[in-house]
C-alpha cells in the first residue's frame, strides 16, 4: 500500500499521519449510538415482502381471486420466495398488511381473520410460510380501527400481542389510525412493545408512530427506539418518482434529527420498495435500490413477484447493494451535498469501507457528468491514503486505484443514480 506523507503546519512530514487518522474514525464510527429495544431483532435492516402499495385492500376474492388479499396470495409468494432466490439473498419476512381480518372479533375478543379469505386461518398460513424457511408478518392498528376500518387493539393490546405469538407470527406492523389522543398513541405503542416481549415469542416490532406524531410535536426518537425496531417517518410510498423524491427530501432535511438513533435493532422505515411495478423508469427504481441501501432502511418490496421482469428482480437481488444494506456497522447515511441537481449521499461501511450514491435530479436532457474530490468523501478519510472504487449501480465495474488528492469524474442519467464503494487498496 502507497503511503502518503503530510505535511502539517510545522513543515514536519508525518508518513501514515493519514492512515492514523482512518483508525479514528473506525473507533468513531463504531461507538454504538442510542439504546435499542432488548429483544435481539433487526439487528440489520428487515428483509422481505409487504402486500399493502401493490394490493391495498382489494378484498374482492370473487371478481379479483388472483389479486385480492387472501391466503392464496400470500401462499403463491411464500412459494416464490422460497423457490425464486429471495430468500437466498436474505429477503426473509412475507408480510400481511391491513385487511386481513373479520370485521368483528370473536366471542373471547380475539381479533380473526376473514374466514371466507383466509380459510386456513393465520396460524395454518404461518405453519405454510416456515415451511419455506420464511417468517410471517401481520398488521394490526394501536387505534379503535385499522386504516381501513377493521378491528383496532385499543383496549386489547395484551390479547393481541398473545394473540399473534399463539398463531406463530414473526413482525408486527402496528398503524396510527383511529387514536384519539397523542397520549393514547404513545402509552400504546408503548404497551404492545412491552405486551410482545412478554409473550417469549421473538417478534420484530414496526412502529408508525412518529409518523402520527410529526403533525402536532417532534417525535422523541430516543424513546421510540428503546420500544421498537423500525419506525416509520413520512408519507405512504406510491409507485411514482414524485413519491420517492418527497422522502428522499424529508429524510434528507431531518437527517440531523433521525440519522443518528439509527442502528442494529432499530431503523428509520421510508417504507416499501416498488420496484418492479408500473410508475417508475429503470433509471428511477436503480435509484431506489441504491438510496435505501445508502439510508439502511427496510427492504420490504411491494410487488408481483408472479410478474416481475428479469431486470427488476435482478436489482431486488444484487448481492452487492444489498451487502451495503445489511453492513453490519449498522450506520445509516446520509445527504453530503446537493449542487445543480445532484446529490452526493454517503454511509461509512465496516472495515473503514465508504458507500457513496450520485443522484442525478435534473429531469430534462440527458446523461450529466459530474466530478467529486476523493477528499470530500467519507468526511474526508474515505480514500486515505488511496482506495478501490467499484460502481455497483447502475451496472457493476472496477473504476480502479484512487488516492485521496484524486478527482473521481461520474456520468449519471436523469433521475438515475451511480452507487459506488470505496475500499482500502
Amino acid at each position: 500500500m502507497l503511503t502518503v506523507a503530510m505535511k502539517l503546519e510545522n513543515g514536519i512530514q508525518q508518513p501514515g499521519f493519514l492512515l492514523a487518522l482512518r483508525f479514528l474514525a473506525l473507533v468513531l464510527w463504531s461507538f454504538p449510538g442510542a439504546r435499542a429495544l432488548d429483544n435481539g431483532l433487526a439487528m440489520t435492516p428487515t428483509m422481505g415482502w409487504l402486500h399493502w402499495e401493490r394490493f391495498m385492500c382489494n378484498v374482492d376474492c370473487q371478481e379479483e381471486p388472483d389479486s385480492c388479499i387472501s391466503e392464496k396470495l400470500f401462499m403463491q409468494m411464500a412459494e416464490l420466495m422460497d423457490s425464486d432466490g429471495w430468500k437466498d439473498v436474505g429477503y426473509e419476512y412475507l408480510c400481511i398488511d391491513d385487511c386481513w381480518m373479520a370485521p368483528k372479533r370473536d366471542s373471547k375478543g380475539r381479533l380473526q381473520a376473514d374466514p371466507k379469505r383466509f380459510p386456513g386461518g393465520i396460524q395454518g398460513l404461518a405453519n405454510y410460510v416456515h415451511s419455506k424457511g420464511l417468517k410471517l408478518g401481520i398488521y394490526a392498528d394501536v387505534g379503535n380501527k385499522t386504516c381501513a376500518g377493521f378491528p383496532g387493539s385499543f383496549g386489547y393490546y395484551d390479547i393481541d400481542a398473545q394473540t399473534f405469538a399463539d398463531w406463530g407470527v414473526d413482525l408486527l406492523k402496528f398503524d396510527g389510525c383511529h387514536c384519539d389522543s397523542m397520549e393514547h398513541l404513545e402509552n400504546g405503542y408503548k404497551h404492545m412493545s412491552l405486551a410482545l416481549n412478554r409473550t417469549g415469542r421473538s417478534i420484530v416490532y414496526s412502529c408508525e408512530w412518529p409518523l402520527y406524531m410529526w403533525p402536532f410535536r417532534k417525535p422523541n426518537y430516543t424513546e421510540i427506539r428503546q420500544y421498537c425496531n423500525h419506525w416509520r417517518n413520512f408519507d405512504d410510498v406510491y409507485d411514482s418518482w414524485q413519491s420517492i423524491k418527497n422522502i428522499l427530501d424529508w429524510t434528507s432535511s431531518n437527517q440531523k434529527r433521525i440519522i443518528d438513533v439509527a442502528g442494529p435493532g432499530g431503523w428509520n422505515d421510508p417504507d416499501m420498495l416498488v420496484i418492479g411495478n408500473f410508475g417508475l423508469s429503470w433509471d428511477q427504481q436503480v435509484t431506489q435500490m441504491a438510496l435505501w441501501a445508502i439510508m439502511a432502511a427496510p427492504l420490504l418490496m411491494s410487488n408481483d413477484l408472479r410478474h416481475i421482469s428479469p431486470q427488476a428482480k435482478a436489482l431486488l437481488q444484487d448481492k452487492d447493494v444489498i451487502a451495503i444494506n445489511q453492513d453490519p456497522l449498522g450506520k445509516q447515511g446520509y445527504r453530503l451535498r446537493k449542487e445543480d441537481n445532484i446529490e452526493v449521499w454517503e454511509r461509512p461501511l465496516s472495515d473503514l469501507a465508504w458507500a457513496v450514491a450520485m443522484v442525478n435530479l435534473q429531469e430534462i436532457g440527458g446523461p450529466r457528468f459530474y466530478t467529486i474530490s476523493i477528499a470530500s468523501l467519507g468526511q474526508g478519510m474515505a480514500c486515505i491514503p488511496d482506495c478501490i472504487i467499484t460502481q455497483l449501480l447502475p451496472v457493476k465495474r472496477k473504476l480502479g486505484f484512487y488516492q485521496w488528492t484524486s478527482d473521481l469524474k461520474i456520468q449519471i442519467n436523469p433521475t438515475g443514480t451511480v452507487l459506488l464503494r470505496l475500499a482500502a487498496n
